[in-house]
């Protein structure tokens, strides 16, 4: 049994394990650049959507840029799949928004810190199938719940607003209601160019980093055709975006432990813990199906040990909490990547083009950052997803719904955790005469 762990523990910590087989197979050389090239064009398309996420989860867009590197070269390193990117996701946006109007920066960390060593200790314990069993149904309703709620948080963005919008849905309805009339129409106009131009252009060709196009033509429209119409920038609101990033940040304990402070404290490292290990799992899972592997596959133990690795790693090094991000996984698939070199490649060029880009990216319009959050999500929810869940049950359906309702009105932890709790009471009742059979399919075209 010891050496049963010990072994295990071996195996977690080696960084160069199976997952590097296709990258020695056959023409070594065409394969590594397939990896470097996948690796410069994901980091292309994630640093306006890591920019993006940080903001909406009250963080500054630097910490989105190297969290989203550190993340990547982390989970490349541990992680249990060959082909996933990691990243800044949608999913954490509630969680982290939560938080940050309470706490601090140094809290998150501390949060983030404990959600990390849960989710090693998951790996350890061999949990990840039992984490993989959360019904399909309430995937997609936390998926459709929070899409709802990244759409809504843009409002001000999108509207070119001045006013400081609240992260409750009904701040955001009641601003969208008040203030409609004073919308800027050219930040409107800027938002709904960006949302269309990202859609086009990852049907055209996944070389083609849509966001970052985007972003390049806002920055341009700001300085000519659109100059002088009061678009609010990143530096207006966030100040210059600084080139040193490697700045680490440490857990911050609280001035004084109330009982509000502990039940926040377990209650957030709680909802970490569940968004990076479904998320992460369900990604490493997509990302095999979508390549073909039939080798080495994903492993789920060693993706939770790697989450939790990414998850105390990336906020120390003044990021957030991050896991695997379907859609840049998708793509980098889509590239060819056959080996975690490309998440390694991707770290090194993101903070490259990072490095030399910040000038330029505090320039561009906020506007730009919501048309972009816009596209992400109603990216999120596909039909297929939801037409798989109706041909469930009327119990996952409901399931389904009343996730996708809670998210937005009560949260993301207190949805979920209720939901689950409702499918393990109800299900041996309630659930009949279904088959899930093809929804993991059906996630993966994410």
């Amino acid at each position: 049994m010891q050496n049963s762990f010990y072994r295990r523990l071996k195996f977690f910590m080696n960084p160069f394990d199976g997952r590097y087989e296709d990258l020695t197979s056959g023409k070594v050389t065409q394969n590594v650049i397939k990896d470097l090239t996948a690796g410069l064009v994901v980091a292309m398309v994630a640093i306006p959507l890591a920019m993006g996420f940080a903001m909406s989860s009250g963080l500054r867009p630097e910490q989105g840029i190297v969290g989203g590197a550190v993340a990547g070269l982390m989970g490349a390193l541990f992680g249990g799949s060959k082909y996933q990117v990691y990243g800044p996701t949608a999913a954490f946006i509630p969680v982290i928004a939560g938080l940050m109007a309470t706490y601090n920066h140094g809290f998150l960390v501390l949060v983030s810190c404990i959600a990390g060593v849960m989710l090693m200790i998951s790996g350890l314990l061999q949990l990840g199938r039992i984490v993989e069993k959360v019904p399909h149904s309430i995937v997609v309703g936390f998926t459709i719940g929070i899409a709802i709620v990244i759409a809504f948080s843009q409002v001000g963005e999108i509207f070119g607003l001045h006013k400081k919008v609240g992260y409750a849905l009904m701040d955001q309805l009641s601003v969208l209601y008040n203030y409609i009339g004073q919308a800027n129409l050219y930040a409107v106009a800027l938002a709904l160019i960006t949302f269309f131009f990202c859609k086009f252009a990852i049907k055209v060709s996944p070389f083609i980093p849509g966001p970052l196009i985007a972003l390049v033509f806002g920055l341009i429209a700001a300085k000519t055709f659109f100059a002088g119409h009061d678009l609010i920038l990143i530096k207006d609101k966030f100040g210059s975006i600084p080139r040193d990033f490697f700045v680490v940040t440490t857990p911050q304990l609280p001035e004084q432990w109330t009982t509000k402070v502990w039940f926040d404290l377990f209650w957030y490292a709680g909802a970490i813990y569940v968004v990076a290990a479904i998320e992460s799992l369900l990604c490493s899972r997509m990302a095999d199906r979508l390549a073909g592997n039939t080798r080495y596959k994903y492993n789920a133990n060693k993706e939770l040990w790697g989450q939790g690795i990414v998850n105390i790693c990336t906020p120390l090094m003044n990021g957030f909490p991050h896991t695997g991000a379907l859609a840049r996984t998708a793509v980098n698939v889509k590239l060819g990547a056959v080996s975690p070199l490309a998440g390694v490649a991707k770290f090194t060029f993101k903070l490259l083009l990072a490095y030399f880009m910040a000038p330029y990216l505090e320039q561009v319009p906020m506007a730009c950052i919501g048309g972009i959050l816009l596209y992400v999500s109603s990216g999120m929810v596909k039909g297929q997803e939801v037409k798989e869940v109706l041909a469930m049950n009327k119990f996952h359906i409901a399931l389904m719904l009343y996730t996708a309702i809670m998210v937005p009105v009560a949260g993301f932890m207190t949805a979920v955790v209720s939901a689950i709790l409702l499918y393990a009471l109800l299900h041996r009742w309630l659930d009949r005469g279904h088959s899930e059979k093809g929804w993991v399919d059906a996630h993966e075209t994410n």
